[in-house]
């Protein structure tokens, strides 16, 4: 347990070492600070509140970055800053993998390999998966995919640009509560999990281009599956699912899983097609498998081709 006469360089040398009570207690400190910056370059509203939600999600994956334990309060402020300065410029929050001009610890881990540090990435994902289905899958999307902007999330899910806001709201404000809550529990290995579905992933396209697709949809998906195909067109079983891909690997267009997003209920592959050299537009350059599980077995997939990003989000 951590007292209110824990420095700050105490607390964020316990963080690196995986304290997930720690950081909820550091980012709990100087959360009026960070406030007080964002309400400084944004004004009232919600967008004052927002950006330094977002500003605490970064904070959490990139901790190991700090490189003067003792003014970690001055780090925080600047990753809000430039978090509110973002969203002047481009009208849109700053994901994780932003804030990349950011300084780095000397020495200390980049930021994939402390993603990968198993006690606080397992507590974010723990925390994620007590978010609901819909809410979930667009956090999933705006910080862990290449589908961030509003507009595409909102496509992706086939719902109005403002409920996508509403999501978002929703769920970092619950984000942070089932952090503050779950700091000090045990959880799951969400890199096991992650590492176990991206197999998966890549094995169900093996086995497609092995002519067994089939045998390996009818044993994970069920057989009552709802597909949304990228034009919109709902349908019930796998039959467009099997007679697509039958499609495009006899027309030579292959997929290569990219990505993998996994919690609980809810699962994303991120995929690049590979054309034919003699058709290089057959297809677009990228499709998003956003699957919906019951029981441990696919119940709805929708595919969308995300459109490539622009400077505006």
């Amino acid at each position: 347990m951590f007292a209110a006469s824990d420095t700050d360089e105490d607390l964020v040398r316990a963080a690196w070492s995986g304290d997930a009570t720690s950081l909820a207690v550091l980012l709990a400190r100087h959360r009026a600070g960070m406030l007080a910056v964002a309400l400084g370059v944004l004004g009232y509203g919600p967008d004052a509140e927002d950006a330094v939600q977002d500003a605490m999600l970064v904070a959490m994956s990139r901790i190991g970055q700090v490189r003067d334990p003792a003014a970690v309060g001055q780090w925080l402020r600047t990753i809000v800053r430039n978090n509110c300065r973002m969203r002047l410029r481009s009208a849109r929050p700053v994901p994780m993998a932003d804030l990349a001009g950011l300084p780095l610890a000397a020495g200390g881990p980049t930021p994939d390999e402390l993603l990968e540090q198993r006690a606080q990435r397992d507590w974010i994902w723990h925390a994620l998966a007590g978010l609901s289905e819909p809410v979930r899958l667009v956090m999933l999307l705006r910080y862990f995919s290449d589908v961030t902007s509003y507009e595409q999330i909102a496509a992706l899910c086939g719902v109005p640009v403002g409920t996508v806001r509403s999501r978002l709201n929703q769920g970092r404000t619950r984000l942070t509560e089932l952090l503050r809550a779950t700091a000090e529990l045990a959880h799951d290995d969400a890199t096991r999990l992650a590492q176990a579905r991206r197999r998966e992933a890549e094995q169900t396209l093996v086995a497609a281009e092995r002519g067994e697709f089939e045998q390996v949809v009818r044993y994970s998906w069920w057989p009552d599956l709802e597909v949304v195909t990228p034009d919109g067109r709902a349908s019930r079983g796998p039959d467009v699912l099997l007679a697509g891909m039958d499609l495009d690997l006899t027309d030579g267009v292959r997929q290569r899983i990219r990505n993998v997003v996994a919690s609980g209920d809810v699962l994303i592959w991120e995929a690049d097609l590979i054309n034919p050299p003699d058709d290089p537009e057959h297809c677009p350059p990228s499709v998003v498998w956003a699957q919906r599980l019951r029981d441990r077995r696919v119940s709805r997939i929708r595919l969308f081709h995300p459109r490539p990003a622009t400077p505006e989000g």
